[in-house]
């Protein structure tokens, strides 16, 4: 395949394009110790010498097409997006930062309900809106509305989670069904309709991380499966670990109206993108008590154990098949479903 000289839509998929764009266009020219970690979100001591408290500091930016759709609108997806990228690295999210690049022509409803929505998703996660910008473009430059947020939160002493920390024999656990927020925003955007109406998972997942830190210490991975969707993530962690994981389709939480839909369209539920999902990585011995602990919440009722982390083949995802199968789980490639965060 002929190098791309252009940034193409796919750029934005999370997949592998997405991956290859940052390793080589950015992390080179403002390579630092903080940002190689190349988690949800970096975290850094507020002291030299690294005895200090420490933060982590996330930002990310919103384009969803349409603005609102069943389950949530662009204000609830900014906030709940921020929120979870910091609970991944097992933060307190404690303040946000709001940035609106509004087009000309947005009628002040839009808007309201928008910052409406924020104000709401902020209070359930318990996190402050304190600061923030706003830049008003000519018709047609912005699509209505683009949001950008930025996060700062708390890490507690001696917690390490990240990416690289997985083990062989730790056991994979998905709080929830798949592919919820990609398929409900294709819906609303193209004007489906299906017998079952599918809903946005979108969800602030900080009270769940909290639940799972306070049954274990040994949660060593957390991942948000967003952009390119759970098979992405778990490519991630693999890569960065330098372990391979194996998952079984049958455990793996999809709700019939989405399977419905995945089928209809001929997607793969596992790149579907999500909002109000995560993945972990937990120590085998108390994978049991941390998935009950799940269950027992409102954002993790649905919660499974999917996999588990083997020596081979390092850096890749295996799944074995309903029907008894193997296959690779590639990172996603391409573009499926653009402008859907």
């Amino acid at each position: 395949m002929a190098k791309a000289s252009k940034i193409l839509l796919a750029h934005g998929s999370g997949g592998r394009l997405s991956h290859d764009l940052v390793a080589k266009e950015f992390v080179p020219p403002w390579q630092n110790p903080i940002l190689d970690q190349l988690n949800d979100s970096a975290v850094f001591s507020l002291s030299a010498d690294g005895s200090g408290p420490r933060l982590a500091f996330t930002t990310d930016s919103y384009v969803v097409k349409p603005l609102s759709f069943k389950g949530g609108d662009i204000g609830r997806l900014a906030v709940c997006g921020t929120v979870n990228d910091l609970a991944m690295v097992g933060a307190k999210p404690l303040y946000l930062s709001a940035s609106f690049v509004i087009e000309e022509g947005l009628p002040l409803s839009t808007l309201r309900a928008v910052v409406r929505s924020m104000r709401e998703a902020a209070a359930e996660a318990g996190i402050q809106i304190v600061t923030g910008d706003t830049k008003v473009v000519e018709r047609g430059a912005a699509d209505g509305l683009f949001v950008n947020t930025a996060g700062v939160g708390l890490v507690p002493a001696g917690l390490e989670i990240g990416g690289d920390r997985a083990r062989v024999g730790d056991a994979v656990i998905l709080s929830g069904s798949i592919g919820d927020h990609g398929i409900a925003v294709l819906s609303q955007r193209e004007g489906l309709e299906f017998e079952a109406a599918v809903e946005s998972d979108v969800a602030p997942l900080n009270g769940l991380v909290a639940v799972m830190l306070a049954a274990s210490p040994n949660v060593r991975v957390l991942r948000d499966p967003t952009r390119g969707g759970l098979a992405t993530s778990l490519n991630e962690i693999a890569a960065q670990s330098n372990v391979g994981i194996a998952i079984e389709e049958t455990t793996i939480p999809l709700n019939d109206s989405v399977w419905a839909a995945c089928e209809m369209l001929g997607f793969d539920p596992l790149y579907v993108a999500n909002e109000g999902k995560l993945v972990a990585v937990v120590a085998p011995e108390d994978a049991e008590q941390v998935l009950a602990a799940m269950r027992a919440t409102r954002y993790g009722e649905q919660a499974a154990i999917i996999g588990e982390v083997v020596a081979e083949p390092a850096g890749k995802v295996l799944m074995r098949t309903a029907i008894g199968g193997t296959r690779i789980v590639h990172m996603l490639v391409g573009e499926m479903l653009p402008r859907i965060c």
